[in-house]
């Protein structure tokens, strides 16, 4: 069958019962547009995860210029929620995602990873303890998002380049970053309303993202572009997913499954 069936045997793709993936040729197995994608990604390829927190400070600051915060996608019709837990001092991690329908915030699809965690509990450097777990969760996603939720931080990062846009950048996918509280920068308090929205401005002035109230009455979320997602756009879409909740249903749900606290696995 070709390349796309090496692709398959080398990320485990293998098996009578899988469906082709919308960008297979030829191949009639599984998910080669993921296994694809990654293969041919020079990014994920060179990106180096045994790094000192000295390096991996400088890699942030090396690829921080890749992160596009403009719009550049199409239609979207799928989003993902991704969400990794990682407790201080443990010596694995677990990545979730969660795939939905944009339009009707149903279920499509859930994938869940385990993998060993090396590298050190480093504030402003989570992404080198969860992107590698994100990654090898990514691969076995049968359905292709349009869109990925982050739960954690994009832009508004001390160094502009948090786990929605290193993520992002390595997918080369539109990324919006949700965060629970601040990592940087000030705001001033949104309206009490549904929909009230205020800046999120680091100390000379720079917009890093927007504070949001997703619903009435309850403490705001901070919502940052990751990858080629504007702030306008990211705030609307995390507004679209919130679907009455304080977290918007993406990464909520994806916070659910990897704690298991009751959303069902979808095969």
């Amino acid at each position: 069958m070709g390349q796309e069936s090496d692709w398959c045997s080398e990320y485990g793709m293998s098996g009578d019962s899988w469906k082709a993936g919308p960008l297979c040729s030829g191949c009639t197995r599984t998910r080669c547009w993921r296994a694809k994608t990654l293969e041919t990604s020079t990014l994920v390829k060179n990106t180096q995860w045994d790094l000192t927190p000295k390096e991996a400070v400088k890699l942030q600051e090396r690829l921080r210029g890749k992160a596009r915060i403009e719009d550049d996608f199409g239609e979207v019709q799928l989003v993902a929620g991704v969400d990794v837990a990682i407790g201080r001092g443990w010596k694995q991690g677990k990545c979730g995602i969660v795939v939905l329908a944009l339009d009707c915030l149903e279920v499509v699809e859930t994938k869940t990873c385990t993998r060993d965690v090396t590298f050190p509990y480093v504030p402003g450097l989570l992404a080198f303890r969860e992107a590698p777990i994100f990654l090898d969760t990514y691969a076995l996603l049968e359905t292709e998002p349009d869109l990925l939720f982050f739960d954690g931080h994009g832009l508004a990062h001390p160094r502009r380049f948090g786990l929605a846009c290193h993520a992002g950048v390595l997918i080369d996918k539109p990324s919006i970053g949700c965060a629970k509280s601040k990592l940087v920068g000030d705001y001033e308090e949104p309206g009490v309303e549904a929909g009230g929205r205020s800046a999120l401005l680091s100390a000379d002035g720079e917009r890093m993202g927007d504070v949001l109230r997703t619903k009435t009455g309850v403490k705001p979320v901070f919502i940052s572009p990751g990858h080629r997602v504007s702030f306008d756009t990211a705030c609307r879409m995390a507004t679209k997913c919130a679907a009455g909740y304080r977290i918007p249903q993406p990464t909520r749900l994806a916070h659910m499954l990897v704690s298991g606290t009751g959303i069902n696995q979808v095969s």
